[in-house]
């Protein structure tokens, strides 16, 4: 093992022993942050969402900023604005919270369209526009979303262009009973001041300290040179294939899939795919590693048909049916 996997793996364990049950969407927050990419998380409240990403922030040497969408946000609240300064006479632009390593956007589906094309903006082309002038953004630089899919007055959907932009739509559930005792004790320690003297506390505050910005971007390097089959290669491809042409594979599918998903998810599958055997300790790519993150990159770029939705038919659930039907190489 290289020794920036080493770092990464001792940053994945460290924020396992803090986010009690959560250890597929730690694996998936490490996942987004060295594909550069953003996520969406949705959960029920109190699942620990903003608290993982909190704790992913203060566990990486960057800058993070936090930001509560609101209905009444303006996109100047979230980029800046251009200040006027009158004992020189002249306007200066002041940087808005974007401005950050690591950006929480909190229930992001609660700010209305002109809010979300300003963040797009950022997103999608890492820079913000401001009186005719663009501005570039961290090279690190990382959206974490979250959105309650209980409440849903006083929340706008966000645009399906948005929504391609996340690289992973992550869901959350509910923990178990056990987990739940887990969490319990842990709250009551950190309440009384007591820190959990674990292995993976001592080895990540010892040994590793914090992640750097150089350590991302070198992890993110390495896990280039990840080993993809021709064979894998085409079966990813076929996937993403199978979600714009369905009947290919069943006809009943045919009805239920509006637009499949888009080239940028094939890059995504790709990326993710990689490190997510990087992440396991391969070199190479297997089969499991696309099943792994195939749900977090699909589901929220394949739009449904209005008649798939009555029928309570999910994306979860056409990409259950398309792992069937696609033939493993």
């Amino acid at each position: 093992m290289s020794e920036i996997r080493d770092k990464i793996i001792s940053l994945q364990t460290y924020l396992d022993s803090r986010i009690i049950g959560q250890k597929d969407l730690i694996k998936k927050l490490i996942i987004t942050l060295l594909a550069d990419g953003h996520a969406l998380l949705e959960g029920a409240p109190g699942l620990a969402k903003t608290k993982a990403i909190k704790t992913l922030s203060e566990c990486v040497q960057a800058n993070y900023n936090r930001i509560q969408f609101t209905p009444d946000l303006l996109p100047s609240d979230i980029t800046g604005s251009d200040i006027y300064i009158a004992e020189r006479g002249e306007f200066e632009f002041r940087k808005g919270p974007i401005f950050a390593n690591m950006v929480l956007a909190d229930e992001i589906n609660r700010a209305p369209a002109k809010v979300q094309s300003a963040l797009l903006e950022a997103m999608a082309e890492r820079q913000v526009s401001v009186g005719g002038k663009q501005y570039r953004l961290p090279d690190l630089f990382m959206v974490l979303a979250t959105q309650n899919p209980i409440e849903q007055e006083g929340t706008y959907n966000l645009p399906e262009a948005q929504l391609d932009r996340f690289l992973m739509y992550i869901k959350i559930d509910q923990p178990g009973a056990d987990v739940e005792r887990k969490i319990l004790k842990l709250v009551r320690s950190e309440q009384l001041g007591v820190k959990e003297q674990d292995t993976a506390w001592q080895e990540f505050s010892k040994t590793v300290g914090k992640i750097k910005i150089e350590d991302v971007l070198a992890a993110r390097r390495e896990v280039l040179s990840m080993h993809v089959s021709e064979a894998l290669e085409e079966y990813l491809v076929q996937l993403i294939i199978a979600t714009r042409q369905p009947a290919k594979y069943d006809i009943s599918l045919k009805d239920s899939i509006l637009y499949g998903a888009s080239p940028r998810a094939t890059i995504a599958l790709d990326k993710c795919a990689k490190i997510n055997a990087w992440l396991d300790g391969r070199d190479f790519v297997i089969p499991d590693d696309i099943h792994a993150v195939i749900y977090d990159v699909l589901r929220h770029r394949i739009i449904l048909s209005f008649e798939a939705q009555a029928e309570g038919i999910t994306a979860d659930n056409i990409i259950t049916s398309l792992l069937k039907l696609v033939p493993l190489p």
